[in-house]
């Protein structure tokens, strides 16, 4: 096969072990962008990392499509031996780069999947294509998607509503459908977190969860959509910062041949890339540090060392390991062929003739905008994204009170008077909300003429019983990884109360985790209408509060 990537003869031990660091950048160009200057190195670091280092991939954060496009070409042109260019996009490039299509997350596409697993697997099938398709267009060759964790676990505030469902056999059906979508284009897909990460209440991100279930439970829940993600011919599985006892009762799975050697490459058969999850994470970062975190992971089976904090540490580390003997250099050829094999596939330039693939004469970069606006957010990716929506949303459709029926909606006692109290986590961190937004906008049509956002930085001030507003409440609550938490928070829930008890809660809008509506149903009274919606994103909030307020619509 001709190849455009040099043979592995030529390259240096160093460079060899270069290639399998993939080093996490931020999406924006200019270094006063920079919003996590712990993780995202500035520009001459990161320069440095790929021309002089040689690492093997970025992964990027933040910013919109257009800076993206010139992003990857910088980082592309920095090197001299094509990157594997990655982002955690489980619900679209709009996920993370603003612009582009914003799916919800797919635990929408499971809820579809409870009642028509045909027309979920053709959701699936169809975010997977459109996610690759846009991704390839702002330059990313590398799906961090699809998760393929059984959240089985209400209070998991790490996967929650990122996974494909709550039972091994939707979760392998949709993963298989969104992979076969993805791979309409020459892009890696992941599936991850092996072994399984869906049954825990820790953030791996903070501290280790441990797993206690036996091989018998593992076989029957966990390990099915890892099979079903092979079988469809996933290129990456990525670990999980845990610990399963029952797998290796010493070293969590990231770090553990008995997992990623034993299990991944020998029982289920797998032949593709193992990467680690984010070695930056505080299950591995906080007991291992860097250096070791990185030959144990290697020495486990790891092909790709994703985001160790000090790249040149981690690189160094290997090279001593194997240097002393503690690591042979075929385990490190073998990733590497792995790696050329993926690069192959992903970072090959078509060029339009005879000669095929060719990264040394590159189309030139993309200069007009015509290339991107007419790849990105196209109006067949918007119309299935709202279809999705609206197909997965549930609700208790308002009774107008001109039919006398004894469930009159609340909203009908509306008039010209009222709060819209919104509630998020931070809202420092919401790119969701703003001042056209429809869960700010939209309510200020039907006399929610004051409006209230609560979140974790506001003081608490005690509910006054004698102001008697009529409220509709929106709750905008998922499973935030870095903060531990999974549901329900304190405010929403102190607040629903009261408005409950004072008889001012004239409905409830509830976006993001299922699991806190559910929690909210069985005290709900049966003229308060809700809507709820997995997604957050603004085309979210209109569809839902669209169903909310109908009959105020007519």
């Amino acid at each position: 096969m001709k190849t455009f990537l040099p043979n592995l003869d030529e390259l240096t031990l160093r460079q060899q072990v270069a290639q399998m660091v993939v080093v996490r950048a931020s999406g924006f160009l200019f270094d006063h962008e920079i919003q996590y200057p712990v993780w995202e190195p500035p520009a001459a670091t990161l320069e440095g990392w790929i021309r002089e280092w040689g690492v093997g991939g970025v992964i990027l954060l933040g910013a919109s499509v257009g800076e993206i496009a010139l992003r990857t070409q910088q980082l592309q042109a920095w090197a001299s031996i094509p990157l594997l260019i990655c982002a955690d996009v489980e619900e679209g490039v709009g996920q993370r780069f603003s612009g582009a299509t914003w799916f919800p997350p797919p635990m929408a596409i499971a809820e579809i999947a409870k009642r028509d697993l045909t027309l979920a697997c053709h959701y699936a099938e169809q975010m997977g294509r459109i996610t690759a398709a846009e991704s390839l267009a702002i330059g990313l060759n590398w799906l961090l998607s699809p998760t393929v964790d059984v959240n089985n676990n209400p209070d998991n505030p790490v996967i929650n509503v990122r996974a494909f469902g709550e039972t091994p056999e939707i979760v392998g059906e949709l993963a298989k459908a969104f992979i076969r979508g993805a791979h309409q284009h020459p892009i890696l897909t992941t599936a991850k977190h092996f072994p399984g990460h869906g049954d825990t209440e820790t953030d791996s991100h903070l501290e280790l969860p441990v797993i206690p279930h036996n091989r018998d439970r593992l076989e029957q829940i966990e390990l099915p959509p890892f099979r079903a993600a092979i079988s469809a011919g996933v290129d990456v599985v990525m670990s999980a910062h845990l610990q399963i006892p029952a797998l290796d009762p010493n070293y969590p799975a990231t770090l553990s041949p008995k997992v990623l050697t034993n299990e991944l490459r020998r029982n289920l058969e797998f032949e593709g890339l193992i990467v680690t999850d984010a070695l930056v994470m505080g299950a591995i970062a906080n007991r291992y540090g860097t250096e070791e975190a990185c030959v144990l992971a290697v020495e486990a089976g790891a092909d790709i060392l994703l985001m160790p904090l000090e790249p040149e540490k981690a690189i160094t580390a290997v090279c001593e390991a194997v240097e002393s003997g503690r690591i042979s250099h075929d385990r490190i050829q073998s990733s590497v062929e792995r790696l050329w094999r993926a690069k192959q596939k992903a970072c090959a330039v078509t060029i339009p003739s005879e000669e095929g693939h060719a990264w040394e004469n590159p189309p030139e970069p993309i200069l007009e905008t015509i290339e991107l606006t007419s790849k990105i957010a196209q109006p067949d990716a918007l119309s299935i994204n709202a279809k999705l929506l609206r197909h997965s949303m549930r609700s208790r459709s308002p009774v107008p009170k001109a039919s006398h029926h004894p469930n009159s909606s609340r909203l009908d006692s509306l008039s010209g008077v009222g709060r819209n109290l919104v509630i998020v986590d931070s809202i420092l961190d919401c790119d969701f909300l703003g001042r056209t937004a429809p869960a700010i906008a939209f309510p200020a049509q039907f006399g929610l003429t004051e409006t209230q956002i609560i979140d974790q930085h506001t003081p608490y001030i005690a509910p006054n019983n004698r102001a008697q507003v009529p409220t509709v409440l929106q709750l905008f609550i998922r499973g935030n990884p870095f903060r531990g938490i999974a549901g329900l928070t304190q405010a929403a829930e102190d607040w629903f109360t009261f408005l409950l008890n004072t008889n001012q809660l004239c409905a409830i809008a509830v976006y993001g985790s299922p699991y806190v509506l559910d929690r909210f149903l069985p005290s709900l009274p049966p003229d308060v209408p809700y809507v709820f919606s997995y997604g957050q994103m603004q085309a979210a909030q209109a569809i839902a509060l669209e169903t909310l307020f109908r009959s105020q619509c007519k």
